[in-house]
C-alpha cells in the first residue's frame, strides 16, 4: 500500500521545513523542536471530563509526577477501568503535554481512567530509570488506585513507540512478580528490539520522520554501557519467557522502521500462548497517533484502540 496521501502531505512539510534530526541537537533542543513539531498536527482542547496533576511517590524518594484522566462522572460507588500510559520519545523526549491529546481521546474511547506517567528521562536519567519509574507507577495504581476511583482488578499498560517499550516490560515484570495481574498490553508501534536489525529499519532508515541514526541516538543517551542490550528489561523482544502474559493489541505502521520488531514481538506473544490482536496501519508512518489534526487515520486508530481497551475490560 502507498503512503497515505495525508502522510506524504506531512513529511512534505517536514522536508520543506529542514529542520536538523533529533540526532544533531542536545536533548534539550530536541525536546523543544519535538513539543513545536506535536503543536503543529495537534488539535485544540479535545474535551474531557477532568484532568487532575497527582505526585507520588517515586522509586528513589523524590516525586514522581501522574496525570489522571477521567472521561466521564463515575457513578455513584463506581470503580473504573485505568490504562497507565507511558508516552514515547525514544526515552528523551516527549512529556506529559505532547501525548496529552492522545490521552484524553483515549480514555473517552475507552471509557476509562488514564494514568499518564512522568518518568525520568535520558540521558540525564539514564536506564533503568525509565523503567523503575514505570513499575512504581503501576503499582501504586494497584495497591492505591480507589484512591482516585480506578478498579484494581481491570488495569491496563500501554505507551507508543519508547511507552510501548516501557508498557510491554511492565508487563513482564508484573507477571514475574505475581502482581498485578493486567488486562491488556495496549501497544502502538513499540520500540521492543535491543538493536535496529530488522528489515524495516533497513528499508525506512531515512525519510519517514523517524530516522535510523536518530534510533541509535536515542539509545546511545538511554543505555549505561552495552550490557544493558542484553537485559529484557531494555530489549523486551529477547525475553527468555512469553508466556501468562496479559492481553495485547499491537499496533504496527506500514512505513516505520520498528515495524518489523512489532510485529515479531506480537508473534513471540501468539507462540506461547496469548491473546493478541496485531493490526498494521499500511499507509502511515511512526508517530502518526500524534497527528489528529492532519491525519484522518489517527481517529480509526484510537476508535481501535478503545475497542480493545473495552473489550478486555468487560472480560474481567
Amino acid at each position: 500500500m502507498p503512503l497515505d496521501p495525508q502522510i506524504q502531505t506531512v513529511l512534505q512539510a517536514v522536508k520543506a521545513a529542514a529542520l536538523p534530526e533529533f540526532w544533531q541537537l542536545t536533548p534539550d533542543q530536541a525536546r523543544e523542536q519535538y513539543k513545536q513539531r506535536i503543536k503543529r498536527m495537534d488539535v485544540r482542547d479535545e474535551p474531557i471530563h477532568e484532568v487532575e496533576d497527582k505526585p507520588i511517590e517515586g522509586p528513589e524518594g523524590g516525586a514522581l509526577m501522574l496525570r489522571i484522566y477521567r472521561p466521564r462522572k463515575a457513578e455513584s460507588g463506581e470503580l473504573m477501568p485505568a490504562l497507565v500510559w507511558y508516552h514515547g520519545g525514544g526515552f528523551v523526549i516527549g512529556d506529559l503535554d505532547t501525548h496529552d491529546t492522545a490521552c484524553r481521546q483515549l480514555a473517552k474511547a475507552g471509557d476509562c481512567i488514564v494514568v499518564a506517567v512522568h518518568y525520568r528521562l535520558a540521558p540525564e536519567s539514564r536506564f533503568p530509570a525509565a523503567v523503575d519509574d514505570s513499575m512504581a507507577a503501576l503499582r501504586w495504581l494497584a495497591r492505591r488506585g480507589h484512591e482516585i476511583g480506578v478498579d484494581p482488578d481491570r488495569i491496563a499498560t500501554g505507551g507508543d513507540s519508547a511507552g510501548g517499550n516501557l508498557a510491554t516490560v511492565c508487563a513482564l515484570l508484573a507477571r514475574n512478580e505475581g502482581f498485578p495481574k493486567l488486562s491488556l498490553q495496549l501497544l502502538i508501534y513499540p520500540c521492543v528490539a535491543p538493536e535496529p536489525e530488522t528489515a524495516s529499519h533497513y528499508a525506512f532508515a531515512e525519510g519517514h520522520l523517524l530516522t535510523r541514526k536518530t534510533l541509535t541516538w536515542f539509545y546511545k543517551q538511554y543505555i549505561r554501557n552495552s550490557t544493558d542490550t542484553r537485559d529484557f528489561r531494555f530489549g523486551p523482544l529477547i525475553a527468555e519467557d512469553f508466556s501468562n502474559l496479559p492481553p495485547a493489541f499491537v499496533l504496527v505502521a506500514g512505513y516505520d522502521p520498528l515495524r518489523d520488531e512489532g510485529v515479531q514481538y506480537a508473534a513471540k506473544l501468539i507462540e506461547a500462548g496469548n491473546r493478541c490482536t496485531l493490526v498494521n496501519y499500511e499507509g502511515m508512518v511512526h508517530g502518526f497517533l500524534l497527528m489528529p489534526g492532519a491525519v484522518d487515520a489517527v481517529k480509526r486508530a484510537v476508535a481501535d484502540s478503545g475497542a480493545a481497551l473495552r473489550a478486555a475490560f468487560a472480560r474481567r
